[in-house]
């Protein structure tokens, strides 16, 4: 049998969801704090490594590369190891990658330590869902989930002040620094608390489709980087074909393997694929905006990184507030309807940061990132939760490690997407830096991708996810047998 809530561990029954759900947040709060902290510090660490702005996007491009490449392989390293331990063995990974990134005297060598600081992140937050995902029932799942994201939403808050702050009056390094007592939290409390879950899954690693998957995704990923850049056009062309040809040798050789590291047969059960697809196109949204924000803001505006901080703060402020309320909305009005209303409503928000002037008064600005971080936050809790709606549990490590790949792929395709705009915006301007007018093409362009969610939106049956979110949809359910 698959691990399930159910199960007995090798320690006895799993604890209480929330205690579980707590201690993989504080992970998740290593992780959102790292990565709002450094956008802030963007064009600080530029003027000091010596490079332009837009070049620290390989900095978050690298790490979320890393992420991509290693997250296929999470599902199947839980089952044969333990979530526990991989949990904390990712733990300590990432802590030596911050320290090398504090360390780091040029683009090179920070780009390196992000990438050793994003394997540990491929393992850290898939296999805590993971542990989580089967410590729980389903009509608990939408109320985990928000438990622990809702801590891991601190990070985001804290970040851009607290990156702001440590820009103008310490040293950037610090940003890294700040890792090493969150992580020696987070391993004291996964010993203490977490169950040694295992999988019922413990076959043949595959090795084959781990080398195929890993080339095809980092030569796809790097040469959308590339193709951002002038003069390496022909490179990109070249790492896209190469990406081309690996994913599909893949897709062949996913076909015909009995535990492929993607198990793209997932993709035959509708919740699964709809919610992968619509919550792609919302990602890639998601992943440029932290980076476009604090860029437009320090360079079209001219604010400093502790006002940036400030005012970027409003969307991981909105987020948190709609945490409390997501199993209630969820629960009145179903998946699908509410995943069109929040598609629409984030989607106009992002539009309208490219109405974004500095005559604006900073808490207009603040109100629109707050709206807009509100409802995109509920887009997550919700692809989140009916993604795993109709997965069963032999499946649900193999399920985890898939989302996590694709969402991650995603959210690095966005920030190579917004660097592109920059600089293809900037060339055609021949100016030295992006205008207010190439950061609005690019918000625009970007919240007509995250709209295009709502047409896969209205996919989704009324009552799909029904018995996570309790909601009582048009479908009245077949009488049994």
């Amino acid at each position: 049998m698959g691990g399930t809530a159910a199960a007995v561990t090798a320690e006895g029954p799993a604890r209480g969801f929330r205690v579980i759900a707590l201690v993989v947040a504080s992970a998740m709060f290593m992780q959102q704090l790292d990565g709002t902290v450094l956008t802030v510090a963007l064009p600080t660490m530029a003027r000091d490594l010596g490079v332009p702005a837009t070049n620290l996007s390989l900095a978050l491009t690298s790490y979320l590369l890393s992420l991509a490449l290693f997250i296929p392989a999470s599902g199947a390293l839980a089952d044969r190891f333990g979530g526990r331990n991989l949990f904390c063995a990712a733990i300590g990974v990432f802590l030596v990658g911050s320290i090398l990134c504090a360390q780091a005297g040029s683009l090179p060598m920070l780009v390196a330590a992000r990438f050793l600081q994003g394997i540990g992140g491929a393992m850290m937050v898939p296999v805590g869902r993971l542990i989580l995902l089967r410590s729980v029932a389903r009509k608990d799942m939408v109320q985990a989930l928000s438990w622990l994201v809702m801590p891991a939403l601190v990070g985001p808050i804290l970040g851009p002040p607290l990156g702001g702050m440590i820009v103008t009056w310490l040293d950037w390094r610090w940003i890294f620094y700040l890792n090493i007592p969150f992580g020696i939290v987070g391993i004291a409390g996964a010993l203490a608390l977490i169950p040694d879950i295992r999988g019922g899954q413990t076959g043949r690693f595959d090795t084959v489709g781990f080398l195929l998957s890993g080339v095809a995704l980092g030569c796809l990923l790097f040469g959308f980087e590339l193709a951002s850049r002038p003069g390496t056009g022909r490179v990109a062309i070249v790492l896209a074909i190469i990406g081309l040809v690996a994913g599909t040798a893949y897709v062949r050789h996913a076909r015909h393997s009995v535990s492929p590291i993607l198990d793209l047969r997932l993709m035959r059960i509708p919740t699964f694929r709809l919610s992968v697809i619509a919550g792609s196109l919302t990602r890639i949204t998601q992943g440029a905006q932290p980076f476009l924000l604090p860029l437009m803001l320090q360079l079209g505006f001219g604010l400093s990184p502790a006002r940036t901080g400030t005012i970027t703060m409003a969307s991981a402020i909105g987020a948190l507030a709609m945490k409390a309320i997501a199993p209630r909305v969820l629960k009145r009005f179903g998946f699908r309807r509410s995943l069109i209303v929040s598609g629409l409503v984030s989607s106009l928000g992002y539009a309208t940061c490219a109405f974004f002037r500095p005559d604006w008064p900073a808490g207009a600005i603040a109100a629109v990132l707050a709206l807009s971080g509100f409802f995109t936050s509920f887009q997550f809790t919700g692809y989140n939760a009916i993604a795993y709606a109709e997965v069963d549990d032999v499946r649900m490590s193999a399920a985890t490690s898939f989302y996590a790949t694709f969402q991650q792929l995603m959210l690095s395709l966005g920030i190579c997407t917004a660097a592109m705009v920059l600089e293809v915006g900037t060339v055609v301007g021949g100016t030295g830096q992006p205008s207010l007018a190439v950061f609005s093409c690019a918000f625009v362009i970007l919240a007509v991708i995250s709209g295009s969610a709502i047409l896969w939106n209205r996919r989704f049956d009324d009552d799909a996810g029904a018995a996570m979110s309790g909601h009582r949809g048009t479908t009245e359910p077949a009488p049994s047998a």
